[in-house]
Parts: structure tokens; sequence; C-alpha cells
């Protein structure tokens, strides 16, 4: 495969390191909307990310791990199955419009029944699961979007002892939310006015004039208060071996972020146009700005979780692993381009969130973990979502059934043996898409749901981009990978997921 190299890395050989009788701690930090190009160690020039920089050269950083799905719920629940979306139960957002006014904001405060999206079903078998079983204390903080609350799929019930933060990502769409939830109960903010997303300036306002977008902000800004409690939930825990999932929501639109981050880059990028509001969300006087100040934010918190598992002497053995739920977002003032924010992909509307191409699956993936990885190194290896719970089972030393494959040993230096001979990744909005790469290969069929079947092909080693169709070039890689397409996927049991040809 053609290599993106890490800005700052370089590839080392070293040894495999003796493993450790102790096992480790997990920290797995999931952003919400971070593209492949967002992160100094990825090429980003614009945002400062010092301490995930930090992760970077004292770790791992691969150039070609791809998220489970191109948007939210489906990629979580990817992620905490292991089975790829051609098998897992939730292949697309679902808010379950059938229960009522569910974009509304003052009628979810009014009715919890409103909020949160389609639950996996009870007897799934989940990632904290698999840890409590080892006796692991586990905790999600941030955004969960895998069931409505009273649901059979809440954090709590799904294998978190602990949960923190937002039960539906609708309710994510403001950073200064009127409730947050502890476990199975809301925790009522001093965030009082619920503003609904897509609100505007009013029609006479100055764009320009920093005080008409004083309302946008409140008190209580979610990240902080869930910041606070993941520092809570080490301290707790600094005796035991624990698992804490960090889901935020950073830097998924509404732009808002603390001012004293905001002003930095105001003084560093300048003058700029403010967003309107136009392309949903809330407005914003500096977006670029603010989007900045987002990522920047996050990385300023990581830096001070490092220093608190220092402090604690938990630093060495704890395997910090740090991604991305989708590729970088197209609406609320986000400008991916501008920031090259998918990196060498492309990441317009149709090419970043929301799509299949590289853009939109194409994700960061740090790891490090001082007792086990050698610092400053680069992997090419091909890895996905769906391979995490396996090789977090190979860490526990137990065994679980999965559609994805243990990278521990390209972690820690030892040879992998194992590989997929193909991936595979469907999603039923946006018209219906299907992508499926195997080796240099990537093959997409768009607009299914309009009767389209034809395959787009493209090389991935001579055209990361995927500009250039070869599909009538070479057909008997098509016939192949539209043979492997049939092998791979089951009928989704949910009905809004099948595709025209299902239905």
């Amino acid at each position: 495969m053609k290599q993106f190299f890490v800005a700052g890395l370089s590839i080392l050989n070293f040894s495999p390191i003796i493993a450790q009788q102790q096992p480790p701690n997990i920290i797995f930090i999931l952003t919400d909307d971070l593209g492949y190009g967002d992160l100094g160690c990825y090429g980003q020039t614009k945002i400062e990310t010092p301490n995930i920089d930090g992760l970077a050269r004292h770790g791992i950083c691969f150039t070609q791990h791809y998220s489970g799905s191109p948007v939210s719920a489906p990629s979580r629940c990817v992620l905490l199955t292991g089975k790829h979306s051609g098998h897992a139960y939730i292949r697309g957002n679902d808010e379950m419009v059938e229960r009522g006014d569910v974009w509304s904001h003052q009628a979810m405060f009014d009715n919890p029944f409103l909020e949160g999206q389609r639950p996996i079903p009870a007897s799934t078998f989940t990632i904290p699961q698999m840890f409590k079983q080892k006796g692991y204390a586990t905790a999600c903080i941030g955004k969960w979007g895998l069931g409505y609350p009273g649901s059979e799929s809440t954090p709590t019930k799904m294998g978190f002892d602990f949960f923190y933060g937002y039960n539906c990502q609708r309710q994510a769409h403001t950073y200064y939310p009127p409730f947050l939830y502890r476990n199975e109960n809301r925790e009522y903010l001093n965030d009082k006015h619920i503003l609904q997303p897509g609100t505007k300036l009013e029609q006479s306002a100055d764009l320009f004039d920093e005080k008409n977008y004083q309302k946008f902000t409140q008190k209580d800004y979610a990240p902080d208060l869930m910041f606070r409690e993941i520092l809570s939930f080490v301290n707790k825990n600094k005796e035991n071996n624990f698992l804490l999932m960090w889901t935020t929501p950073i830097p998924h639109v509404p732009l808002q972020a603390p001012k004293k981050w905001i002003d930095y880059y105001v003084n560093k990028f300048g003058e700029e146009q403010p967003y309107s509001g136009d392309f949903g969300y809330y407005p914003t006087r500096f977006p670029h700005a603010t989007y900045a100040a987002m990522i920047s934010y996050l990385d300023e918190q990581i830096g001070l979780l490092v220093e608190c598992l220092k402090e604690n002497n938990l630093y060495e053995n704890t395997l910090i692993i740090f991604t991305s739920d989708n590729g970088p977002t197209f609406n609320g003032g986000s400008d991916s381009p501008w920031f090259r924010s998918a990196g060498p992909f492309k990441c317009e509307r149709g090419w970043g969130k929301a799509s299949l191409h590289e853009g939109g699956i194409r994700v960061p993936f740090i790891a490090t973990w001082p007792a086990k990885i050698q610092p400053k190194r680069i992997s090419n290896h091909v890895s996905v979502a769906w391979d995490i719970m396996p090789t977090f089972a190979e860490i526990l030393g137990t065994k679980v059934l999965t559609d994805g494959i243990s990278f521990l040993p390209e972690l820690t230096g030892i040879k992998q043996i194992h590989t997929h001979d193909y991936l595979y990744w469907e999603y039923p909005e946006s018209g219906g898409s299907i992508a499926i790469r195997m080796h240099n290969w990537k093959g997409i069929i768009s607009n299914i749901n309009e009767g389209n079947d034809r395959m787009k092909l493209f090389d991935l080693n001579t055209d990361p981009s995927e500009l250039f169709d070869l599909s009538n070039q070479y057909p008997n890689i098509i016939t192949l990978l539209k043979e492997n397409i049939r092998r791979a996927r089951v009928t989704p049991e949910v009905e809004k997921f099948k595709f025209i040809f299902e239905k």
C-alpha cells in the first residue's frame, strides 16, 4: 500500500517486548467527526494538538485504520460488538421518529421517551461486558446513541458500571444542554434556556457583532463536566483495573468552545466570515477559530489526563487508544476542506462523513502503552473498528466470536500473521451504499436505493482520493468483489436498514 507518513515520526525496527503479567488499564478515546487530517501528527498545520501528538510520539500511529461506519450510531455498534455493518444490528442512524416529535429539544425535555436512538438487543455481548467478566471496573463518559432512556440498551445495561453524558446524540447537538445523564437518571444543569438547534440570529442582527452570539453560550459546558467525571473515575479506580471509554462529542457541530481557545485562534487566523446558521445547528461568529478551538480544548484535556495517570503511577501500564467514529462533517459551519480535515482524501459533502469514501471512514488511530509499545512507530497495517474487540480479548486472555482480527501483535512489535481478506461496509442512508476493500482495491456501489448496482473501482495505491474509476478495465476484480459482498452480509433485522432490493 502507499504509505502516508505521519508528520514527525519514523518507522523503527525493534525486538518484541516481554509480556507483562499485570493486565493493563484501558482508556479508549472516541472522538466524534474528527478527520484523518485534523491532528498535527497526521499532517494538520492549522490546528495545534501537542498532547495528542505526544501520544503518537510515545506510541504507534496507524495510517490505514477504518471506522465501522460513516456515521455515529452504527459506528458505535460495530465498535462495541465486533460485528461489521453487514452483520451488525444497527446499520444507520435511527431516531425512531414514529415515537413523536423527536427532533424538538423542548419535547425531549418534557418527555424522556423521545430521547435516544434505536436500542441494540438486550442479548448483545459487548466490550464492557467482556471486561467485567475479568473483574474490570467499566465506565462510559460522553455520548451513547445506542438506546433511549429506559430501554434495554442503556450504558449501564450494556456492561458499563458507570455512565455520565448524553444518552441521545440529538441532545449532543448543543454543548450547553439542560441536563446530562448520570447512569439511568437525568442530572439537571445550569443551562436553563432550551435553545433549539437551528436557531438563528434575529433577522436584523449584525453578523459581525460578537454580542449577538451571546445567547448561544450558557453556563455549563458539557465537556467540562464530563472531563471532571473522567478524572474522578480514574482516581477512584487507581487500585483496580479499569476500562474507560471516553466517547467525547468533540468536534461534532455545533461550533461551541471555551472562549480562551476561540480567542487564541482568532488571534492566529485573523478576521473571518461569520457562519450564519444556514446549514444547520447554531450560528458562529468565528467558525474556523471555533472548530480549531474545540480540538485544541480536547487536546488540553488529554494532556491533563496523562498527567493524572502519571501522578497515580498508572501511565506505564495503561493502553490509551485515540481514534474517531467517522470522517469530518460538511455542515453546521465546519469547513473541512479549509482545514484539509481528511488529509490526503476528499472531504467535501458526499466524500467525508456519511459517505463510504476514504474521507468518510479512514480515521486517525493512535495507541500508547509504555510497558508494551515501543515509541515513534508508524504502522501501515490495515485495521478496522471491528478489530478492537478481538484485540482487547487477546489482551485479556479470552476468546470472542467477532468479524474482527486481533492486531495486538502489530501493537507490540510481533509479526502480524493474520490479516483480513477484505473489509466490508454498508450504509443504508443517503441513497444507500456498499463499500469493500481488498488489498489495494476499493469498490463502491452508491445510490443502491435508487436502483443502481454498478460498482466503481479505485486503486488506493495510486489513487487514494478515489478520482479515477477503473471498473471497465478490471471486470474480473469487480466480479470478485461482488462475490465477497454476497458472502459478507446478511439481511438486516430492522426494516429501515434494508436496501430497496430487500423490501
